[in-house]
C-alpha cells in the first residue's frame, strides 16, 4: 500500500473504541487506571506508549495488582527516594485493557537542584553496593518465606476447643482476612524492594552510557553495551541447571531414556528402576529450590504457569539439551568469548583517552560491570520468586472459594480486583458465622461470566503502539534504553506498516547478522513449536525464554531497547537480535526467510 503523508499525532484514547462485546469495560478496574472524561484535555496534553514488553496481554482485574506496584515502587524510587535528576517516575493508565505509560518529565530548571541530593544517596548505595546488596537479598527471602508460610483453610464446623479453653475470642475468619491482607502487603513490600537496587543499576549504565557518548561522539550503543556483557546472573542460573542436568545424563548413560519417554511423570518412573536413574533423580530433586521457581512467562499473570508447578515444562527442556548433550553440542553460554570480546573494545576505546579521563572512563565502567548484574537478578528473585509464590496462594484462595459455590472455575477470582476480594471474603465470614448461605453464590457467577466476556473481546484487538501527538524529540533516557522508543520509531509507526517494504529498522540489541526461516511467536505457550535454527519473532519474550535460545539463531522484537531483557540475554546467549521493530510480529510471517542485522539494527524479509 501507498502512503501519502505520515499523521502527526496518534489517536486520542477517548476516540478509540472497545472491540465489539467489549462495552463495559472500564468497570473492570480501578478508577485511578483509566482515562477519566473530566480529564480529557489533561490527559489527552500527554504522550501515552503502549508497554507490551511488560504486559503483553488484556489484564484480568485481579492481574492489575502487578503493574500498579512495579510502576508505583519505580517512580517512588525516582522521585522521593534517589531523587534522579532528570527523571522522575512514570504516570500508567489501562485501555482497552492493555498498559499505557507516559513518563513524568522533569523541569529542567529543578535538574540542577536535585544532582546534589542524587549523589548523596545514591553514592551511599554505590559505596556499599555488595554489603547492602546482600542485605537486600535476606530481606527479599524473608518475605517470600512469609508469603509461603500463608495458608488459606476452609472454616471449620466449629472452633477448636483449644479457642475456648484459651480465652482467646477470635475465629479462622479473623485469620483469613488478616492473612488476605499480609498476602498483598509482602507482595508489595518485595515490589518496594526490586526498586530499592533497579533504577541505579540503570542510572550507573546511564552515566557510563553518557560518558562514552560524550568521549566518543561516533561510539554505536552496541559498543557500549557490550563493554558490560559476560555477567554472571542469577537469572541464568535454572537454565544451567537443566543443562548440567542434561550433561549427567548423558554421564550416567540415560540417554535413551530420555530419547524413548515423555512427560516428567514417565521419564521419572523409568528412571527410578534404572541403573544411576536414582542419582540423577536426586540430582533432579536438589536443582528444584530455588531454580523451579521459574515461569516461562513474567510473573505478571495471573495465569503463568511455574515449572515447580508443572515439571513437563523443565522436563521438556531437559529431553532436548539431552539430545544436543548426546551427539557434542557446547550448551554453555560464551561467555569466555563475550568477556574477551568486552575487553578488547575496552581497550580498543581507552586508547583515546589519558590521564584522568582514562581514570574515569575506567570507574564509570567499574560501577557500571558491579551493578549491571542486578539488572537482570531481581527478575529471578521478585518476577519469578516472589510472584509466583503470590499467585500459588491467589490461585488456592480462589479455589477455596469455588468449594463453596462463589464461582464456578478454580482461577475465577482473578476476574474480581484485588479490592473485592475482601468483601467476598466478609460475606464468606458471614454466612459461616450466623449460620445462613453467604450472598456470593448467588451473585459472582453471573457477574464473573460477564467479565470474562468482555476481558475474551478486548483479547480480539491488538492494541495501539501510542495516543495523542509525540514530542518532536524522544530524549527520555529510561524510554529509549528499556522499551527502544526512538524518535525513529514513533515515526514509523506513525507511518503506518508499508507491506510493500522488505525490512524492518529496529534498535541493533547483540551483535552478528543470520539468514534463516521465521518461527513467530506470541506467548510461552507456543515455545513448543520453534524448530532447530530458526529465527524467533515475538512481540516482547521474557528472561526465561532462555533454554529454547539452544535451538535459535537470532531474535527479531517488536518491542525493547538495549537493557530490555530480550536484548541482554541474546547478547549474553550471544545470538544477534533486533529489538523495538514496532511490528515484525505481524509483518513477517512464520515460515519466511529473513535477515537479522544485529549489528545495524536491520530485519529484511528475503521471500
Amino acid at each position: 500500500m501507498t502512503h501519502t503523508a505520515a499523521r502527526k499525532s496518534f489517536d486520542s484514547p477517548y476516540d478509540l473504541e472497545a472491540p465489539p462485546g467489549a462495552e463495559g469495560w472500564r468497570d473492570l478496574y480501578p478508577y485511578n487506571l483509566i482515562f477519566q472524561e473530566n480529564l480529557r484535555d489533561k490527559e489527552n496534553a500527554k504522550f501515552w506508549f503502549c508497554d507490551s514488553q511488560h504486559w503483553p496481554n488484556v489484564f484480568k482485574p485481579f492481574e492489575t495488582v502487578g503493574v500498579e506496584f512495579a510502576v508505583r515502587c519505580l517512580g517512588a524510587f525516582n522521585t522521593r527516594h534517589y531523587i534522579i535528576p532528570p527523571a522522575n517516575g512514570i504516570e500508567f493508565r489501562i485501555h482497552n485493557g492493555f498498559c499505557y505509560m507516559s513518563p513524568v518529565a522533569v523541569a529542567p530548571e529543578l535538574i540542577g537542584d536535585r544532582v546534589p541530593h542524587f549523589m548523596e544517596r545514591a553514592g551511599h548505595y554505590f559505596a556499599n553496593w555488595d554489603s547492602l546488596l546482600e542485605n537486600w537479598k535476606k530481606k527479599v527471602l524473608g518475605t517470600i518465606s512469609e508469603m509461603d508460610a500463608i495458608n488459606f483453610e476452609a472454616l471449620p464446623e466449629m472452633v477448636d476447643l483449644d479457642v475456648i479453653t484459651g480465652g482467646l475470642g477470635i475465629d479462622p475468619s479473623a485469620k483469613m482476612m488478616a492473612d488476605y491482607d499480609r498476602l498483598i502487603q509482602l507482595a508489595y513490600q518485595n515490589w518496594e524492594y526490586h526498586f530499592e537496587f533497579l533504577n541505579l543499576g540503570y542510572v550507573a549504565y546511564l552515566d557510563f552510557f553518557g560518558f562514552c557518548k560524550e568521549s566518543f561522539p561516533s561510539i554505536p550503543d552496541l559498543a557500549i553495551a557490550r563493554m558490560v556483557q559476560g555477567v554472571d546472573s542469577v537469572l541464568f542460573r535454572p537454565d544451567d541447571e537443566l543443562k548440567g542436568l542434561a550433561e549427567l545424563a548423558v554421564r550416567l548413560g540415560l540417554v535413551e531414556i530420555f530419547a524413548l519417554h515423555d512427560g516428567s511423570e514417565q521419564v521419572l518412573a523409568v528412571l527410578a528402576g534404572s541403573p544411576n536413574g536414582t542419582e540423577w533423580i536426586a540430582a533432579w530433586e536438589a536443582a528444584k529450590e530455588p531454580w523451579f521457581n521459574y515461569t516461562s512467562g513474567n510473573g505478571f499473570y495471573g495465569s503463568d504457569v511455574y515449572w515447580r508447578d508443572n515439571l513437563d515444562l523443565p522436563m521438556g527442556y531437559v529431553k532436548d539439551y539431552v539430545e544436543r548433550a548426546a551427539r557434542g553440542d557446547v550448551l554453555k553460554r560464551p561467555t569466555t568469548e563475550l568477556i574477551a570480546e568486552r575487553d578488547r573494545i575496552v581497550g580498543e576505546y581507552g586508547e583515546f583517552l589519558s590521564g584522568e579521563a582514562l581514570e574515569t572512563f575506567h570507574g564509570k565502567l567499574g560501577l557500571a560491570r558491579t551493578v549491571y548484574p542486578y539488572v537482570e537478578d531481581h527478575n529471578f528473585y521478585i518476577e519469578h520468586w516472589t510472584m509466583g509464590v503470590f499467585w500459588r496462594k491467589v490461585r488456592q484462595l480462589s479455589r477455596l472459594f469455588q468449594s463453596y459455590g462463589f464461582w464456578e472455575n478454580p482461577d475465577d477470582m482473578l476476574y474480581l480486583t484485588r479490592d473485592e476480594v475482601r468483601p467476598v471474603i466478609f460475606d464468606l465470614a458471614t454466612g459461616w458465622g450466623v449460620g445462613a448461605d453467604p450472598i456470593g453464590p448467588t451473585y459472582w457467577p453471573t457477574e464473573i461470566e460477564r467479565r470474562r466476556g468482555i476481558v475474551a473481546a478486548l483479547s480480539t484487538a491488538r492494541p495501539e503502539p501510542a495516543f495523542n501527538t509525540p514530542p518532536e524529540t524522544i530524549n527520555e533516557p529510561f524510554t529509549i534504553m528499556l522499551w527502544g522508543i526512538t524518535t525513529e520509531q514513533v515515526q514509523q509507526w506513525l507511518a503506518g506498516d508499508d507491506a510493500e517494504s522488505p525490512g524492518l529498522k529496529g534498535m541493533a540489541a547483540s551483535p552478528g547478522v543470520v539468514e534463516g526461516i521465521a518461527r513467530v511467536i506470541s506467548g510461552p505457550e507456543q515455545l513448543g513449536e520453534l524448530q532447530q535454527g530458526e529465527i524467533l519473532v515475538a512481540p516482547t519474550t521474557a528472561p526465561s525464554w532462555g533454554p529454547i535460545f539452544g535451538k535459535i539463531t537470532a531474535t527479531v522484537t517488536d518491542i525493547g531497547g538495549m537493557m530490555s531483557h530480550a536484548a541482554i540475554v541474546c547478547r549474553e546467549y550471544g545470538l544477534p537480535a533486533v529489538t523495538g521493530t514496532g511490528s515484525a510480529s505481524t509483518k513477517i510471517k512464520t515460515g519466511m526467510h529473513i535477515r537479522v542485522d544485529g549489528s545495524q539494527g536491520i530485519v529484511t524479509i528475503l521471500d
